[in-house]
């Protein structure tokens, strides 16, 4: 009987285990001396980059209050010809309380083919990274499993501004789960082929629409 050859790995494996054996010597931690921002420790100035990246990748920004927010949400929907809205568990109910639009709350009936006839989703979302333009859902409260804000053709996230926006990603991995399903986003959904010819809404929303609370 033919004995079987170890692996490249285990090959690989072996060697590191010869070398360190015996060896009292313990890994050192990495050095970290590295910058975790570039960006001035200034909220202002840290709202205003995620902004004007936020808006560089296609998303339309606004500027908000929670006062005022009920009634831009309902605005928005109402531009876009919204009829139907997928509302995630935990939403708060305030934010849609002035829109005249079905909603969908999460339930097991909001399934793939329900999303594909709702027009809207509306969510929070757990962080959002000034110098990379990116939002963070974690599929916490008010923003739901990841497919309410895959399949629907707009997505309107609300973003506060005090508590969730960071510089950077250094800055916002300390406040991520990373047992929890992350999506990161950037952006409407989009894809270019071979000549860059631009194509939005491809695998996710077509459009984007930022809520900045203030």
């Amino acid at each position: 009987m033919t004995t079987p050859q170890p692996s490249s790995r285990d090959r690989i494996l072996a060697k590191v285990r010869k070398a360190l054996a015996g060896s009292s010597q313990q890994p050192s931690e990495p050095s970290r001396s590295y910058l975790t921002t570039h960006t001035p420790d200034d909220p202002e100035a840290v709202l205003d980059l995620l902004h004007e990246n936020l808006a560089d990748y296609r998303a339309i920004v606004h500027r908000s209050t929670e006062t005022a927010l009920p009634d831009l949400i309902s605005r928005i929907l109402t531009e876009r010809g919204a009829r139907s809205v997928a509302v995630p568990a935990g939403l708060d109910d305030s934010w849609l309380a002035a829109s005249n639009v079905e909603l969908r709350p999460e339930t097991a009936t909001l399934t793939a083919d329900a999303l594909n006839v709702t027009d809207a989703v509306v969510t929070g979302c757990a962080v959002a990274v000034a110098e990379t333009g990116t939002i963070v859902l974690d599929a916490g409260p008010g923003q739901g499993r990841r497919i309410l804000t895959l399949v629907p053709d707009l997505h309107i996230c609300v973003v506060r501004g005090a508590d969730q926006v960071v510089a950077s990603i250094p800055q916002a991995m300390p406040r991520l789960d990373p047992g929890r399903p992350l999506t990161w986003i950037s952006g409407p959904s989009a894809t270019s082929d071979i000549e860059l010819d631009r194509v939005e809404g491809v695998h996710g929303p077509r459009t984007l629409e930022v809520i900045l609370l203030v």
